[in-house]
């Protein structure tokens, strides 16, 4: 009976062991250039990534939008699938390896909703074919963005055409939709992003050469697309869109910091300072180009007299959860000035804690504050790297103004 138990156990054992042996090992992202493609909304919005050795020999993985290169976290992996964190926005690229196709879903992980699925391939490095490009859609562009509500938003189209190939965005009062990549064939304009946060695509007929019509698509539906070409179009004065209620020359608040410490504008830290007051959350992409080019601002800049504090709105109204966001944005950017957690992300509660302000439009806005603590300039939205020349003239002002309030010493105007 004794053998016969022993006998049994080490025939589990040993089957145990075939099991494990014949479990399907990850494969390993191979370097080189991949196309994939989201599906949703019953289309195929496709983007573009490269893999890549460090010099330690760790795999990188950056999603490649027009000119831009944006790094992701670095790739892992688990039983038998790919994990490549999307950190910066709380998400996940996941999938499983087939030789040199990747299956899987992209998939935020404070979303109670299913993934979207993509499927990618290594070796392909076009977004979209095209056969012929005899039309052109270079230049800016009046848009309409019309909901099924009919609901419509006027934004402004900048596209630059070379060839087939196009690249752009979308600029609107809140900020710009970052990277467009795509092509002109025949008589339809293809153009798609995907920086790690919401994959979109717009695809539209070229009508004539004063006339766009199409969708926007992204997980989230469809907006109807409208373009006239309009090399005057222009937004509303960024500058004019958020100000301080009558009564109020200041701005107060009290919020904690990541130790929960809670820290105001009446610290000594920002007394006889010029004060740089963003409206943030590490959810949100404008929110990311604004602090790329913050952090290594202030830096430069912060002998001069000048602080920047980050009010941060997030996903949760939960110190915790903010502490560990807020820790992977400020890592990521190298940053060093002050970010409090000033509660959930949303606009009217930001409104609220905020009650100096009419309205809150924007992650972010960018408040101006001079040494006596004067608030002199609100600037709503940001217009990114992808924005061109509205990027530069944004970063042209922004140095303009610091400097000149700088400059007031103790004399306010």
């Amino acid at each position: 009976m004794k053998m016969m138990k022993t006998v049994k156990i080490l025939y589990l054992l040993s089957f145990s062991v075939l099991l494990f042996s014949c479990k399907e090992e990850p494969g390993y992202l191979q370097v080189g250039n991949w196309r994939g493609a989201f599906n949703t909304q019953n289309v195929e919005i496709p983007f573009n990534f490269i893999v890549e050795d460090d010099t330690a020999g760790l795999v990188k993985v950056a999603l490649i939008n027009g000119e831009e290169k944006f790094l992701l976290d670095s790739v892992r992996y688990e039983r038998d699938s790919v994990i490549i964190p999307v950190d910066v926005y709380d998400a996940l690229l996941i999938g499983k390896l087939k030789g040199d196709s990747l299956a899987g879903y992209f998939r935020k992980n404070q979303s109670t909703k299913q993934g979207i699925p993509f499927a990618a391939i290594r070796g392909q490095a076009v977004r979209f074919t095209s056969t012929s490009a005899t039309k052109t859609v270079d230049g800016k562009w009046s848009v309409s963005l019309i909901n099924d509500k009919s609901e419509i938003r006027y934004t402004v189209g900048l596209l630059e055409q070379d060839q087939s190939q196009v690249s752009g965005t979308i600029l609107t009062t809140t900020g710009d939709y970052r990277y467009f990549d795509g092509v002109v064939d025949g008589d339809s304009l293809k153009i798609s992003g995907f920086s790690g946060s919401n994959p979109s695509l717009l695809r539209a007929k070229i009508v004539d050469s004063l006339h766009l019509t199409g969708e926007l698509i992204s997980a989230s539906g469809r907006t109807q697309f409208v373009a006239i070409k309009n090399d005057t179009a222009k937004l509303p004065d960024a500058y004019a869109l958020t100000y301080l209620k009558a009564g109020y020359d200041k701005l107060d608040f009290t919020f904690p910091d990541l130790s929960g410490k809670p820290v105001s504008l009446q610290d000594e830290k920002y007394k006889d300072k010029v004060v740089v007051v963003t409206i943030m959350g590490s959810w949100c992409p404008n929110c990311v180009d604004e602090a790329a080019f913050l952090a290594p601002w202030y830096k430069e800049n912060k002998a001069r007299g000048v602080e920047i504090v980050a009010l941060s709105f997030e996903r949760k109204d939960d110190l915790d959860f903010a502490r560990t966001r807020i820790s992977k944005f400020v890592k990521r950017f190298d940053i060093a000035y002050d970010i409090l957690f000033a509660g959930l992300a949303d606009k009217s509660q930001a409104s609220e804690k905020l009650p100096a302000l009419n309205q809150v439009l924007s992650f972010p806005t960018t408040i101006l504050i001079d040494r006596k603590g004067n608030v002199r300039k609100i600037h709503t939205g940001f217009s990114g790297p992808a924005t061109g020349e509205y990027y530069q003239e944004f970063i042209k002002h922004f140095n303009e103004d610091v400097t000149a309030l700088l400059n007031e010493g103790e004399n306010a105007i």
